[in-house]
């Protein structure tokens, strides 16, 4: 079975386990039942997530143009605290960055092999936590804009970390219970003064189970060093696609790659 096109970030659905779907142009392709089988990937292009270029990817599925003008890649998408839209004032595209960062925003604790804190539209939850590998998370506010949540986020980043490290996330395997209220109460003090009312402390921890088991090593696989790549599909976590012999490749990270893929025998 051959497809072929551009790559997007997965999408998922939390069910037990959580099931994953290849966004191959427009093909949507259920990984999950591709566990156990030989994929064979070759990469054969570009195309700009934005403007559709065959310019080589600069960043987060961006060409070079579309990452330093297009509204979805500016700043604010990176460090929600320099969010403007609620003053009316536009980084890149004031309607754009409206749709975005006028809405209501959850700042979360997740367990990625260490706790994190994090920001995120309330529409993408879970699958904003499902995209970084959770395996627990817990909304701690509630607020009304992004701005706002971008606030808390920085206050608790003196306390705790803001980025998921994806080898801790792949290497750990955690399958008992993890208390994250306990957190929850320890970062109530280090609200902000003046963002204290946004606090959420009557939330439940979300359990995530993903199709995966940790492998003894890991190593990262980019169709960059690797332009034609084969191996058996054993799991997924994240983003992650997770082959024998311990590989792994970052699909979020080749959005906007161009691929043929095929399906083999295991």
């Amino acid at each position: 079975m051959k497809f072929s096109g551009q790559i997007l970030k997965m999408a998922s659905q939390n069910a037990q386990p959580i099931q994953y779907y290849l966004n191959l142009s427009d093909d949507l392709i259920n990984m999950n039942q591709l566990i156990g089988k030989k994929i064979k990937m070759k990469h054969v292009g570009y195309e700009c997530v934005n403007c559709g270029s065959e310019e080589k990817i600069y960043r987060m599925g961006f060409c070079k143009k579309c990452f330093f003008e297009s509204p979805y890649a500016s700043e604010s998408i990176i460090r929600p605290e320099l969010s403007t839209a609620h003053l009316g004032i536009g980084e890149r595209d004031l309607a754009v960055e409206e749709s975005i960062q006028l809405k209501p925003h959850i700042v979360y604790l997740a367990y990625t092999g260490d706790v994190k804190v994090g920001v995120t539209r309330e529409s993408q939850i879970p699958t904003r936590w499902i995209d970084q590998g959770a395996t627990f998370a817990l909304p701690i506010a509630r607020t009304e804009n992004r701005y706002e949540a971008g606030m808390i986020e920085v206050a608790m980043k003196e306390h705790l970390a803001d980025k998921t490290n994806w080898r801790k996330m792949l290497e750990d395997d955690f399958e008992s219970d993890l208390d994250l209220t306990d957190f929850r109460e320890k970062v109530k003090d280090y609200f902000p003064e003046n963002f204290k009312n946004f606090y959420s402390g009557e939330e439940d921890i979300v359990k995530l189970d993903f199709p995966y088991q940790a492998p003894e090593k890991i190593t990262s696989v980019t169709l960059d060093k690797n332009p034609e790549f084969e191996g058996v599909l054993r799991g997924i976590k994240g983003q992650y696609l997770s082959f024998d012999g311990g590989n792994f490749i970052n699909v979020r990270g080749h959005e906007g790659y161009v691929v043929e893929m095929d399906i083999l025998q295991s």
